[in-house]
């Protein structure tokens, strides 16, 4: 059994992952009867009292993918023109911790947000035009295109789709969840491509 800290992967009725939770909401919505089908191993089994009937212990099974009834309400955005917010945790989470102008990969309170067209510049804080920086090469680049700064840009930054960022908010995500949400991924993904390297062959 998991640890109580393992993150349940929620989903709708039709898969479309939506969020991460924890034990105690995974808990709530099964007593409460909104789970329609439960997915992956066992994370934990919770066990209450004995029931006076049956004289059995009451035992809840809390799987690592839950699906609760109905469809998300916006899940056609999902496929289409979906902006997900932009914080740095999931930039960075998205640039593998890595400079995308040295290369190097750092801890992330040793990164920046860097804007490829500088916001003096007219550019935007979007995630079309934003990466992962170490602070030393975001204080050289300044105010200043790459091109200006003379320092190349090791990838093109993109606009995570939904699903993608659903796995980059989540923690310690096991086989069987990143396996799943993988299927979601478009297939030319960036992200596809890269995780699907470091899973285990079948």
């Amino acid at each position: 059994m998991s640890q109580l800290d393992q993150q349940v992967l929620r989903t709708d009725v039709t898969g479309m992952p939506m969020e991460w939770i924890g034990y105690q909401d995974a808990v709530r919505m099964i007593v409460l009867g909104q789970v329609s089908y439960a997915l992956g191993r066992v994370l934990y089994e919770l066990r209450g009292g004995i029931n006076s009937l049956t004289g059995r212990q009451t035992v809840i099974p809390v799987n690592a993918i839950l699906a609760t009834q109905g469809a998300h309400p916006n899940a056609h955005q999902f496929h289409h023109r979906y902006t997900p917010p932009l914080s740095n945790r999931a930039l960075f989470r998205r640039d593998e911790n890595v400079c995308l102008y040295c290369g190097n990969q750092f801890h992330h309170s040793d990164l920046s947000r860097d804007h490829v067209k500088p916001l003096a510049r007219g550019g935007e804080d979007s995630w079309v035009n934003v990466v992962t920086a170490c602070k030393r090469c975001n204080n050289h680049k300044g105010s200043r295109t790459p091109e200006q700064a003379g320092m190349q840009l090791l990838a093109i930054p993109f606009t995570p789709t939904h699903a993608e960022y659903v796995y980059l908010q989540g923690r310690r995500i096991l086989a069987d969840q990143m396996e799943f949400l993988l299927a979601h991924f478009p297939r030319h993904s960036v992200l596809r491509q890269r995780l699907s390297r470091s899973l285990p062959d079948a």
